[in-house]
């Protein structure tokens, strides 16, 4: 892990501004002027989490259809069927797995390197998990579910972060926002992310969101995963009220789980609901940071950051809500004694 203290990122998603979408719907406009509107917006929502304050940043992924649509369609062995509800109002194109999936090409590396080239920060890269490819997907080749699972690990997304770690990534977050939706399916979830990861010298951390039985199916497998962070939803079931007690601060409490079964990940600390257009009190900001440091025991372990990506959300209130952790994250810091 990074040597750092309450360090600030971002989950990876911001709403992608209406004159990009213009562009890219535009049937006129060509390739070249629509992707200099990704350049052009990539750009933009690097300066703004820059400028925010975040210590740990990435493009808003800017040049992404969605967490799910965007890889199916680079993996051989994949065809796209209709479209399904995910979450909220919320659609995706769900693909069939129709022959063996294999890796064709490294389909981040483009806005990987414009990042890197651009960021001032420490830059993470997220992409989507096998377990979530393969729970979102129909399986119409392999014999069974772990199967599928155990084949988007090895032969597509294994390669894929191996390309990504050569071209400079050192921080990878793996989405697996389907990794809890079934407990009994855990172990080949934590046996998939091990497979991902062995021997790649990267730090790696795994965002895990909108959990219906609080994260208690992790345990006690996740003390067997090589995951250097957990990045958790935990602010849209806390109370808006101030205050470092187990009382105000109810939606952390899975937290004390972490600590009990002596899990040395650090944990990415969703401080901001990105279900609601509500920001949050910065001082609301750091009594969340200040009561999962006095639950972990260490600073180090605690990184903050919203629930999730924060795309369902006009572009204003995302970035007032990250202005928000960030003052909120100073403030934690002030009170520890923490260097700004």
């Amino acid at each position: 892990m990074i040597d750092r203290p309450l360090l600030i990122q971002e989950i990876g998603s911001v709403k992608k501004p209406e004159w990009l979408v213009s562009t890219l719907k535009n049937k006129n406009a060509t390739a070249e002027q629509k992707e200099k509107a990704r350049d052009d917006a990539a750009y933009l929502n690097i300066r703004m989490l820059e400028d925010i304050g975040l210590d740990i940043v990435y493009d808003g992924e800017a040049r992404r259809v969605e967490m799910y649509e965007y890889p199916a369609k680079n993996i051989h062995g994949m065809v796209f069927s209709g479209r399904v509800r995910s979450w909220d109002n919320r659609y995706y194109r769900k693909a069939r797995v129709i022959d063996k999936v294999q890796y064709m090409k490294c389909y981040h590396i483009d806005e990987l390197k414009f990042v890197k080239d651009h960021a001032k920060k420490i830059v993470k890269i997220p992409i989507t998990g096998p377990y979530t490819m393969a729970d979102w997907s129909y399986n119409e080749y392999y014999g069974t579910k772990e199967d599928l699972i155990m084949g988007f690990a090895k032969q597509v997304i294994r390669p894929l972060v191996k390309d990504l770690v050569a071209a400079g990534a050192q921080i990878v977050q793996i989405d697996e926002p389907a990794a809890t939706t079934h407990p009994s399916e855990m172990k080949v979830f934590v046996d998939a992310f091990n497979e991902v990861v062995k021997g790649i010298n990267a730090i790696f951390t795994c965002h895990i969101c909108y959990s219906g039985n609080n994260y208690a199916s992790l345990f006690p497998v996740a003390t067997e995963m090589k995951c250097d962070q957990f990045a958790l939803e935990f602010a849209n079931r806390d109370t808006w009220e101030l205050g470092v007690s187990d009382e105000k601060r109810i939606g952390y409490s899975a937290l004390k789980m972490f600590r009990e079964y002596g899990s040395k990940a650090g944990i990415g600390l969703g401080v901001s609901d990105v279900h609601v257009d509500k920001v949050e009190d910065p001082k609301l900001v750091r009594d969340r940071i200040l009561y999962a440091v006095k639950v972990l025991g260490d600073p180090k372990l605690v990184y903050t950051n919203p629930d999730c990506g924060l795309r369902t959300r006009s572009r204003e209130i995302a970035f007032a809500k990250l202005q928000a952790i960030a003052e909120g994250t100073v403030m934690a810091r002030k009170h520890l004694g923490i260097p700004a």
